[in-house]
């Protein structure tokens, strides 16, 4: 386990505020952390003392007068994001400010091999705070072990690359993926909103007042457990939903509709979205479809949240094709409510777990504060 140094509570201050801005003057950081100049100096004195903070230059002020810039130091350390995904992991390696420090990318069957990768490109000297895991589970609040914990199936696959007595918190893959699109994507600028993922899987990212709703068994947003189907002479089943709307389906929808004569039967959701932009008339009946469906499940989502924006995401959601059928459905059976695709695309989860595991990682070191100034 990284050992952080107790800090005042003025430097923690400082620290975390830093963090968020990247580079700072020490009036700049006075009035971000509402201290007093002669406090912010001691706060600064207290972080360069232990690497926490460093000198990063001069800014010139619009006096003449020139005023020392600084930035987090080299001991603030770095962090892990890991997006477990059904078929790829894709590793992000982070400072506290959230610059990109590593990434890699390869196959989830060899996730122990990607972590390896990212870890060994961040700086040697800096320590690992924080990692974070995104997986397709439900992750209860506060699921959080050491790396020396024994391996439960949700991260098997990357624990023994993972360094021991760091930190490792399990985040929900959606959930993550709604926090990019906040911060970085099609919701930016709206503090309440839905991200609905349609792919492999079907899930929603819960937005209100600008933070994830996870629920009280981290549940929130699981719409595969929604009854379906729903009829006087059908009785539900455990899933079926996910199982109709997700991308296999899909396929499978794809190889019954296709003729026999035609070869050209798509075997992924890309080549089928393709084939119905290049004019293929049974493609372009099946996309229609399939964007009736994901219509009918984002009037379900209106109806209880009525959220305003529905972002879609994941490996069919986020074609643009599906939005006007989408739209046109939605308008027919709900109120008036704007649909987008979105704009992270395959990376959303990653960058969402990564802001996180920024946002933990600054906490490990501003915890270790409390000291009376």
């Amino acid at each position: 386990m990284v050992r952080t140094p107790r800090l005042t509570e003025s430097a923690s201050a400082v620290f975390a505020v830093l963090a968020q801005a990247g580079t700072a003057t020490r009036p700049q950081l006075a009035s971000l952390a509402r201290l007093s100049k002669p406090t912010v100096s001691s706060a600064v004195a207290e972080l360069e003392g232990v690497h926490l903070a460093a000198h990063s230059g001069t800014s010139s002020g619009g006096t003449g007068r020139s005023a020392a810039v600084y930035r987090l130091g080299p001991a603030a350390g770095a962090v892990l994001a890991v997006d477990l995904g059904p078929a790829v992991t894709r590793v992000r390696g982070c400072a506290l400010d959230g610059s990109l420090l590593a990434e890699a990318t390869g196959p989830r069957e060899d996730a122990a091999g990607v972590v390896r990768e990212a870890l060994s490109a961040l700086p040697a000297d800096a320590p690992l705070r924080t990692i974070v895991v995104a997986v397709g589970d439900v992750t209860p609040p506060q699921r959080m072990r050491p790396a020396t914990a024994k391996a439960g199936p949700v991260f098997d696959a990357v624990a023994v690359a993972l360094p021991p007595g760091v930190p490792v918190h399990l985040e929900n893959n959606v959930n993550c993926a709604a926090l990019a699109e906040l911060h970085e994507g099609a919701a930016r600028g709206r503090h309440t909103f839905g991200y609905l993922r349609i792919g492999v899987g079907i899930g929603l990212g819960i937005v209100v007042g600008g933070q994830v709703l996870a629920g009280a068994n981290g549940a929130a947003g699981e719409l595969a457990r929604l009854p379906y189907p729903w009829d006087d002479d059908l009785e539900p089943r455990h899933e079926a939903l996910e199982e109709y709307i997700g991308a296999r389906s899909l396929l499978r929808r794809a190889a019954e509709a296709w003729p026999d004569s035609d070869d050209s039967c798509p075997r992924t959701a890309e080549r089928l979205f393709t084939l119905a932009g290049q004019g293929s008339a049974v493609a372009r009946a099946i996309v229609d479809r399939h964007a009736v469906d994901v219509g009918r499940l984002a009037a379900a989502v209106t109806a209880v949240l009525d959220p305003g924006l529905l972002v879609l995401g994941g490996s069919t959601g986020a074609y643009p094709q599906l939005l006007p059928g989408v739209r046109a459905e939605l308008e027919r059976l709900s109120w008036p409510t704007e649909v987008v695709s979105s704009r992270v695309g395959d990376l959303g989860t990653v960058v969402g777990a990564a802001r996180l595991a920024v946002a933990r990682g600054v906490q490990t070191v501003t915890e270790a504060g409390g000291t009376k100034d």
